[in-house]
């Protein structure tokens, strides 16, 4: 069955935005970053809200006061507004989350391609499956628009009560699939929920803009670990070293590609899931036993090993969960690929076109080498987000000198900076011996076909932070940008 579009309501019983204010709506107040909700109020009240919900700690000013009265709304006082705005939405919606079986996936890298497994492998096997993800939010065909890696609650809850709402008469079962940020816990977005499983991919450092520091972030990713219903529903990667001290501090199950002793209880699902027995440029090898009996199969969609441990993590979480073997082979064998995620365009000359999100450090050294190794010229194209973490700018330079045999530094999503200041961040990481492998072009679509006229028969060109993206956001606007449809006229064109 063919996806199609679908849009949710726009008016919100409770939200924090005023588009989604109407008739009777709770306008819950938020200071965020960039914008203080106080100064919203007015148009919150003008378009129907009854209900007005600030921290404790702040003190309006009369005329604000007696606009709230003049109004007939109700003034209403709260500790803290984000946590306000998770239990009110939960509650407006009828808690929606507690009547539905939920998964998790958090890590610094490997959650979208987690959730677009784990909606596969059930929906393959007849589940109705809801998907909350960085590059899509779905219900089985139906897609619907997203911004953020874990939705604000208000959003959150009404998806969940849409789903329970479209699934009502169907006797098949049904599972939310769900990114789980860091901010997921910082602010409060997933406050009062439970998890039927969670799976930690890895960890490693992002989000300098937001954490102070590395151990701030890592504790935010631990506290959504505290969200599953039972310890052992938690299922993390034991190769990575951060999965490793989360092990040996909790009753976690492991899963990866090296076990010692101590993970007793994970022979069960070790022995179904079987072993890796290739990874090559064709793709990934698994065994499974399946009654006893030992099948293997290759599943060309995903090249890599920070992939092997994505399958890895996805298939012990739908084994877990309830999965036969024949079920999680069929959804495995049936597997396309995730949008942004190691996406493939052929180009003439033989010339790979790879659209990949890998936008850290982290992503670079998984990603390059993997790349590298199965190209006869590697060519990377890629800049760094704006406003974010300008910590990484010279790391991931420095990673893609060294890897890539061309490097096309060019925009992403440069916001409110100067993207010539982000340029020189960027090749700042760069030793003087590899600066010959740099060009500048800041027109990222210039920067593409730049990449095509220097690429040889065979090789791989990269493009990299993207991902799912269909924009660029610039001083403030948001800029339709789609490097498919360049790679695409590319491939017309040859």
């Amino acid at each position: 069955m063919s996806t199609r579009i679908k849009l949710l309501p726009e008016i919100y019983p409770v939200t924090s935005h005023t588009d989604h204010v109407g008739q009777g709506s709770t306008f819950v107040v938020i200071k965020g970053v960039k914008e203080d909700g106080i100064k919203y109020i007015p148009l919150a009240l003008e378009r129907g809200a009854k209900k007005i919900v600030i921290e404790s700690s702040i003190n309006l000013d009369d005329s604000m006061l007696q606009l709230i009265h003049d109004r007939n709304a109700e003034l209403i006082s709260v500790p803290n507004t984000r946590a306000a705005l998770a239990s009110l939405s939960a509650q407006a919606w009828n808690h929606p989350a507690k009547q539905l079986k939920i998964i998790g996936a958090t890590g610094t890298k490997g959650k979208t391609t987690s959730v677009f497994l784990l909606q596969h492998l059930f929906r393959s096997a007849g589940y109705n499956v809801a998907l909350l993800s960085t590059v899509r939010n779905q219900i089985n065909e139906a897609i619907y628009p997203t911004s953020l890696t874990t939705t604000q609650p208000d959003y959150l809850h009404m998806f969940l009560a849409e789903f329970l709402a479209v699934t009502k008469q169907s006797a098949a079962p049904s599972i939310v699939v769900m990114e789980l940020s860091a901010q997921a816990a910082s602010l409060h977005r997933v406050d009062g929920m439970q998890f039927d499983g969670i799976i930690f991919t890895n960890f490693s450092q992002e989000h300098g803009e937001f954490y102070p520091t590395i151990d701030a972030y890592f504790a935010d990713k631990c506290q959504l670990l505290t969200l599953a219903k039972d310890p052992s529903q938690v299922l993390v990667n034991a190769d990575d070293s951060w999965g490793r001290m989360l092990l040996e501090q909790h009753a976690y199950t492991p899963f990866g590609l090296s076990f010692n002793t101590q993970w007793i209880k994970f022979q069960s699902l070790r022995a179904i899931i079987g072993k890796v027995f290739a990874d090559t440029a064709q793709g990934i090898g698994l065994s499974l036993s399946v009654d006893g009996r030992k099948q293997e199969f290759f599943l060309s969609s995903l090249v890599g090993t920070y992939n092997i441990y994505n399958l890895l993590g996805a298939l012990s979480m739908a084994y877990q969960c309830g999965l036969t073997t024949e079920e999680i082979k069929h959804g495995l064998t049936t597997f396309t690929a995730v949008p942004g995620r190691m996406e493939r365009y052929q180009l003439p000359k033989n010339i790979l076109g790879i659209i990949d999100y890998a936008h850290n450090p982290s992503s670079y050294q998984a990603v390059l080498p993997t790349l590298k190794a199965i190209a006869s010229q590697l060519i990377a194209v890629f800049g760094c987000g704006g406003d974010r973490d300008a910590s990484k700018r010279p790391i991931m330079g420095n990673i893609a000198a060294e890897v890539a045999d061309l490097v096309i530094i060019t925009t992403d999503n440069p916001r409110s900076e100067d993207p010539a200041t982000i340029y020189e961040q960027i090749i700042a990481g760069i030793p003087d011996n590899l600066k010959h492998k740099v060009i500048l072009e800041l027109d990222r679509a210039a920067a593409i076909k730049l990449a095509y006229s220097h690429a040889k028969p065979n090789a791989i060109i990269a493009l990299l932070g993207k991902g799912p993206d269909e924009y660029q956001m610039v001083k403030g606007e948001k800029i339709y940008f789609s490097e498919r449809e360049i790679l695409r006229s590319i491939s017309h064109d040859g």
